[in-house]
């Protein structure tokens, strides 16, 4: 009825005439149609393209908000609560990290009713991914247990299975699936093995890690296998899209989480992801937050709090990157401390140039010594980097030469990379 709705209101703006049928009720029911709700006198020459319409009794739309926490920031995560209202999807889906987690059992029933006090605001049902912020001890486990039940579990949609996995199975593994989740993943595909698509959400990207076959997607992926499916996951708070069996794998930025929020270019940004699902597979939309308001283009007020991660100061830097004398666009320049700083790094742009960021974009470094690498790597279909394009030596900090002080002012580099 919604769809029909949308559709009703749209060609009325238009001058059609309009005809709503009454809906059938229940989720996998199918509508009337848009022959039915539709009216319109045809002639020889008329004011539109066609009548195929892009709408099938089993389409649907779904939306994916990914990492709320892992330093979260204020405001984000409460404020995709209103903006995904706006837009109405059947349901939303997480890929996990949804409180921040703490040693203090005592402390989980906040974090939780928090967290819950923001999902109750959607009008829509709101399906729980674990992830290692939810449930990395045995005490959290427990508290997820007795609040929410399975952490591993599936349903199906419109003829579309989706299979909920934990990926801190057991909560002390630091990423991986048990065997009786793995069984239980082996069993729900088979038998669920005619469905038209399989959506996968888990929290950890397993399939990235050095042995798969130990860390249990092996065999989850070994029973994937021969259908049509894709898979959706968080974690790294970074957007990366790997292709992996001719099937596509997303891991999502952040909706909330900490970020440096560096851009696209970065894969660093909040968004969530609008999913359509099409009897052909699902078309995916990353909608970034920032872009979505409501009519009167005023961004929702929340009072969600942030964390406060203790942070160095951090002073501008810019630089400049040559190879035997000509930029280096896509290099990535890496300042590893010598001691009591933090970790900074940059992209090399078209012209040599780049900022350096630690904590969000191009904020800079903080002062002190540093050994600088630069390697420039690029990446395949798969997602994985290539081999390194420019000499060895500048890719370690134990080998590299390069070597920068960053003051407590504006700081200017030039690093001249040679064979």
């Amino acid at each position: 009825m919604k769809r029909m709705l949308l559709c009703a209101m749209v060609l009325a703006a238009l001058g059609v005439a309009v005809v709503l049928s009454g809906a059938v009720q229940g989720p996998q029911a199918p509508s009337a149609g848009p022959k039915s709700a539709f009216q319109f006198v045809k002639q020889e020459r008329n004011p539109v393209t066609h009548f195929r319409w892009n709408l099938e009794p089993d389409d649907f739309q779904f939306a994916i908000v990914s990492d709320r926490t892992g330093s979260h920031r204020a405001n984000i995560f409460s404020a995709a609560v209103h903006k995904l209202n706006l837009l109405q999807p059947e349901f939303v889906l997480s890929v996990g990290d949804l409180i921040e987690g703490t040693k203090t059992v005592e402390l989980l029933p906040k974090q939780w009713a928090e967290f819950d006090g923001y999902v109750a605001q959607l009008k829509m049902p709101f399906f729980y991914v674990p992830g290692n912020h939810d449930v990395a001890s045995e005490a959290m486990t427990k508290f997820w247990a007795d609040k929410l039940g399975r952490r591993h579990y599936h349903f199906v949609y419109h003829n579309v299975l989706f299979l909920i996995l934990n990926s801190d199975d057991p909560p002390t593994s630091r990423g991986g699936i048990g065997q009786e989740q793995i069984a239980y993943a082996q069993k729900t595909l088979a038998d669920n093995r005619n469905v038209r698509w399989t959506v996968v959400a888990v929290h950890r990207p397993l399939w990235a890690a050095a042995n798969i076959d130990k860390n249990g997607w092996g065999p989850v992926e070994q029973a994937l296998a021969g259908r049509n499916y894709t898979v959706f996951c968080g974690h790294v708070h970074r957007f990366v899209k790997y292709v992996r069996n001719g099937m596509n794998y997303y891991q999502l930025a952040t909706t909330g989480g900490g970020s440096r929020l560096r851009g696209p270019e970065h894969g660093e940004f909040d968004h969530f992801v609008w999913v359509t699902m099409k009897k052909d597979g699902p078309i995916i939309a990353n909608l970034m937050l920032d872009s979505v308001l409501p009519e009167d283009l005023r961004p929702p007020e929340t009072n969600e709090r942030g964390s406060k991660p203790v942070r160095k100061p951090v002073h501008p830097v810019r630089g400049q990157a040559f190879f035997e004398g000509a930029p280096i666009p896509g290099a990535q320049v890496v300042l590893t401390p010598v001691k009591d700083a933090v970790r900074a790094d940059g992209v090399v742009a078209a012209d040599g140039s780049f900022t350096l960021t630690t904590y969000k974009a191009s904020d800079g470094a903080a002062a002190g010594e540093y050994t600088v690498t630069v390697t420039l790597r690029e990446k395949d279909a798969a997602g994985k980097l290539g081999p390194n394009l420019l000499p060895a030596k500048y890719a370690l900090p134990a080998t590299s030469p390069l070597r920068a002080t960053i003051a407590a002012d504006k700081n200017e580099l030039v690093l001249e990379l040679r064979k």
